[in-house]
């Protein structure tokens, strides 16, 4: 009896903290409800990731949300910008969203989410699917830090086709998406991911096909957007060389942003690659040669261009 009073109070204590801290929660966001008409907060420098799903920019965005000056709600937030903007409102055409789609109820709401969620502080955030909608974002906040993440193709789309061999993870959000969806022969028929403009031409493709298409898209919207980003408010990196010096590139990304790169944030950048954040295997480079070589190999002359205007050398 005494053993197994002993293994239940942590299990207890845990339960009861986690009550405890479910309610206060609740009571903050309630209270943040109340007072946001009479706070009016002015969000300044927010900072958005951005980059194609599977492409590391997890990883920059936990990294980030340690920083000391900055609040984050530790998750992507694409719940919020899907039920603000429905995809039926579009017939299901993308996730594209620009300046031109902003509504009126829509400086209300997107300041009341902020304010509810994470209270009057500068913002870290990061959803993919804004690859999509970076005019619509600056439209709201001008003054914003777009830092954008940029991984080979050849190992960003090995590692979207294993994501979308994970429908429930990845691809819930697409259950009553009104399409006939048999890619590989109907191996895939739940889209996973997000929706670029032309996916329905891919419903019945490979599942290599589909992948570059979404690398494709992805990249080339952030790219079309970067021209109309101030330069000093626009930071690209490549993933590849977090896997190479993580604290580097971090410091590097920290003073850009005028973030405190504080000793238990270095020394977080020193294990990232040995405690990675959401990966499927151990973080390596050029994955796609053991994983996939041959359905990589067939979508390389229509990924090469865009590896080039990302800065990738092949």
């Amino acid at each position: 009896m005494t053993g197994q009073k002993i293994t239940e109070k942590p299990n207890v204590t845990l339960k009861i903290n986690k009550t405890i801290d479910f309610y206060a929660d609740r009571l903050r966001l309630k209270w943040r409800d109340l007072i946001w008409p009479l706070v009016n907060p002015r969000f300044e420098h927010p900072v958005f990731v951005v980059g194609c799903s599977r492409s590391g920019t997890t990883a920059v965005y936990k990294v980030l949300s340690m920083a000391p000056e900055l609040a984050s709600m530790q998750k992507e937030s694409h719940g919020f910008w899907n039920s603000l903007h429905p995809l039926s409102e579009n017939n299901y055409d993308s996730h594209t969203l620009t300046a031109e789609d902003i509504k009126e109820r829509d400086w209300r709401e997107v300041s009341r989410f902020y304010f509810r969620h994470l209270g009057k502080r500068r913002f870290i955030d990061k959803a993919n699917q804004n690859c999509f909608r970076i005019p619509y974002l600056q439209a709201f906040f001008p003054d914003a830090f777009f830092v954008y993440v940029k991984r080979d193709g050849r190992d960003n789309i090995n590692s979207l086709i294993h994501g979308w061999g994970r429908p429930d993870e990845y691809a819930a959000w697409s259950r009553d998406l009104p399409a006939d969806i048999k890619i590989e022969n109907g191996k895939y028929q739940n889209w996973s991911f997000f929706l670029f403009q032309g996916w329905r031409s891919f419903m019945k493709s490979s599942i290599e096909d589909v992948c570059a298409h979404q690398w494709i898209e992805a990249n080339k919207a952030v790219l079309s957007s970067k021209g109309d980003i101030p330069q000093d408010q626009w930071i690209e990196l490549f993933y590849e060389d977090i896997l190479r010096s993580a604290k580097t590139i971090f410091g590097e990304i920290y003073g850009k942003l005028n973030l405190s790169f504080t000793d238990p944030i270095r020394q977080h950048c020193e294990t990232l690659t040995a405690n990675p954040y959401n990966a499927f295997s151990k973080p390596r480079l050029e994955k796609w040669k053991e994983e996939n070589p041959e359905r990589i190999g067939r979508i390389l002359p229509l990924i090469k261009p865009t590896m080039l205007d990302m800065g990738y050398e092949i």
